[in-house]
This record gives C-alpha cells, structure tokens and sequence, in this order.
C-alpha cells in the first residue's frame, strides 16, 4: 500500500463516522462462473465484521445480487445488504425492506421468462438468470454469435411489447436485464445517506462498473470519496482506484491495521 493511501486512511481514520458502499462482484469478489454459484470467502466476511463492528463505522453492500444471495454470501450481522440494486434490503437491524410491491412486478417479469428461454435453449453461451426482481440474460464473451442470436432478439422482444413505466432494460452486447425502473444504485446511495446515516457521517464507495459511477455522484456530492475497481487505467469519477477485489481486500486489512493503533 502506497503512502498516499495510508494518509489517506488515516485522514479517515480520525472522522468520527464512516459509511462505506461496496459492490460485491468485481469489487469485493471475483466474478463466479455463473451466478447461481455462491462461494463465500471466509477472509472477507472475517474483514467486513471486523469493519462492522468498528465503533462510528457503517457498513453497507449495494449489488445487481438477489439479497438472498447476498444474506449467503455475506452473513455478516449489523451490516445493511441491498439487492438487485437496492430494490430488496436488509437493514443493519436485520429488518427486511422492499422499496416495491413484489406482487406488482413479478408477473410482468413472469411473462418474459420463457420468451427469453426459448432464444438459449440448447445452447452453451448464454444463460438466464432469474432474480424474481428480475431477470438477465449472460452471454458468453468469448462467442462469435451470442449478440446476433440471443442478446438482440432479447431484446426486440421487449421493446415489441408494452411493459409498464415501472420496468426497463439495460445491457450491452452480451448482457441484457430487465428490472424495475427504480432500481438503481444511486438511487439506493440518496436512500441509505438520507435514511440511515447520521448527518456529517463521510461516506467511501467502492465498485467497479457504470452503475457504479453513477453511484458515486451523492457520494462525491455529500463530500465523499470513491474508488473504482479496474485492472486497467480507466476514466471515472473516482479520486482513487484499485486494481482487483483482491486489493480492495488488502485495503480493508490496511485500514483495520491503522484504525487499531489509531484508537
């Protein structure tokens, strides 16, 4: 860890409250084959608790991740778990939290499924995943054909339909998800910072794509800091960046360390 980031890790350090945002795949964990595998690292739900626990720190986790995924992946009490965007959430109480009317959007996300099922049946490059939220379609990067076959006619599919306001797609060339309008990260961020942090409480976001720079717009504006998460150099709103879940890991660790000898 470089001197720049221990100052600024004890410039933190003598805040007298933090709110940290994570995003979990790509920020704190590497990306899974598929996402139905769940493997739970034992290292970073041993360094979040220790954070969790840390007197004027508040711990929380914003992901696309169903929050049942995350309650497994994470079971980290005290800290607050947003899913699918922040649309579903546990809060730091244990308090379950649905900012939508389930009932409401899972039977238009019903009628796509087996739309969507039908342009991946029998093939290998491309799966469907069904968040209940929502749904996603992962095509394989690596194929010549998964844009052309799977991703665009996905979604001629919904924009030849008539969905309501309350539901949208988002993607590129091989990802497409449809999901509730109001989920967004950034609109989770407003939420938690207004809702459930105290007022002067800086706020740190860590995460690693797009949604994620959209999050960090209320962080920055509230007077926080973000970092991005990319192997390469890339352009962001972030003051910092890290290059790998990995030394998002060690960076944790290092704080823990300097916050120990701090108090």
């Amino acid at each position: 860890m470089n001197t720049q980031q221990t100052t600024f890790m004890e410039f933190l350090n003598r805040q007298a409250c933090l709110r940290f945002f994570f995003d979990y795949d790509g920020t704190l964990a590497n990306f899974a084959p598929s996402p139905d595998i769940l493997l739970p690292n034992l290292q970073l739900i041993t360094l979040l608790s220790e954070l969790t626990n840390s007197t004027g720190i508040l711990t929380s986790i914003i992901s696309g991740r169903r929050l049942a995924d995350l309650q497994k992946l994470l079971p980290v009490p005290g800290m607050l778990l947003a899913g699918t965007y922040g649309i579903e959430a546990q809060l730091a109480n244990g308090e379950l939290f649905q900012r939508l009317s389930y009932e409401k959007i899972r039977p238009e996300i019903k009628k796509i499924i087996p739309l969507w099922e039908k342009l991946i049946q029998g093939r290998t490059d491309a799966l469907l995943e069904d968040k209940g939220w929502a749904i996603a379609l992962h095509g394989s990067r690596t194929s010549a054909n998964v844009t052309a076959e799977v991703i665009g006619p996905a979604r001629e599919i919904i924009q030849n339909l008539e969905l309501p306001n309350d539901l949208h797609i988002v993607g590129d060339e091989f990802f497409l998800e449809l999901l509730p309008t109001q989920a967004q990260k950034a609109a989770t961020v407003k939420w938690v910072l207004n809702t459930f942090t105290p007022n002067g409480c800086l706020p740190i976001y860590f995460g690693d794509d797009k949604n994620d720079e959209e999050a960090f717009l209320p962080v920055l504006k509230a007077g926080g800091y973000a970092f991005r998460i990319s192997a390469k150099q890339i352009r962001s709103q972030a003051q910092y960046q890290l290059t790998s879940p990995a030394e998002v890991l060690e960076w944790i660790q290092r704080f823990l360390q300097i916050r120990q000898h701090s108090v």
